[in-house]
């Protein structure tokens, strides 16, 4: 399970699932930088990181601008090498009923959630090439979730944007892998982050409400530890989608 002499980069390292894989990708022996627009909490968790032994860099970054993820890229190598391994964490889910027409938001999710990935893709995939073509793993990790392929009302542009990053994970895996460059996607279900503190619907508010009653969610720890299992595996093995379900959960 070691991941040490990987250099990692984890977006939406700023809480949730990306600070708990930021904390145990450092503490499983990687260096980590941590992209995310709000540099105060990035910055208390590199302290956090390097006060229990471990390596981090704070690195703020928005994920919509590649010009940020351009500089970011450019101070991580110049700081730690390579990039081997990235997670695309970055995500927001805004949902709303269809016919509220709240254009505003759908531009929101697929900013984010679809050209966000992409931003990233583009910024960091040539390190990953190198790494690869080096001998070392190399490793892309995005993050979508199991709304990717089952239907909730409310959630119609919120549920896209996860089955585009879903496919387009697939789809570069049959490009990236002969490459050397692993390419996975991690689906996870309910898991308890600031994800549902964006949401403004009544309804789907009553809902999530309704659901911590009736099962435990996932712990963004949870989900972490799939994130650095699939990192750790030898070169030759991909992991190529996990669905991650809280066990009462159907």
């Amino acid at each position: 399970m070691s991941l040490d002499h990987r250099i990692a980069v984890v977006t939406g390292a700023s809480s949730g699932i990306g600070a708990a894989t930021a904390r145990l990708l450092a503490a499983r022996g990687a260096k980590v930088a941590l992209l995310a627009r709000r540099l105060d909490r990035l910055d208390a968790l590199a302290q956090e990181i390097k006060s229990a032994g471990g390596e981090a860099l704070a690195v703020a970054a928005d994920i919509t601008d590649p010009a940020t993820l351009a500089a970011a890229a450019g101070r991580i190598g110049a700081t730690y090498g390579t990039t081997d391994l990235v997670v695309s964490n970055a995500g927001v889910m805004l949902p709303s009923a269809i016919q509220a027409r709240n254009t505003a938001d759908w531009r929101r999710e697929v900013d984010v959630n679809v050209s966000g990935v992409l931003n990233v893709v583009d910024a960091f995939l040539p390190g990953l090439l190198d790494a690869a073509g080096a001998g070392r793993p190399a490793d892309l990790i995005t993050m979508s979730s199991m709304t990717s392929h089952v239907v909730f009302p409310y959630m119609a542009v919120y549920n896209a944007t996860k089955a585009a990053v879903s496919h387009l994970s697939r789809t570069m895996r049959t490009e990236l892998g002969p490459q050397g460059v692993r390419v996975s996607v991690v689906e996870p279900a309910m898991t308890a982050t600031e994800l549902q503190g964006h949401v403004t619907d009544e309804g789907v508010n009553a809902w999530v409400a309704q659901a911590r009653e009736a099962f435990a969610w996932l712990d963004p720890h949870d989900v972490a530890e799939v994130v650095a299992f699939t990192a750790s595996r030898p070169a030759h093995v991909n992991l190529s989608q996990v669905v991650v379900y809280p066990t009462r959960q159907t």
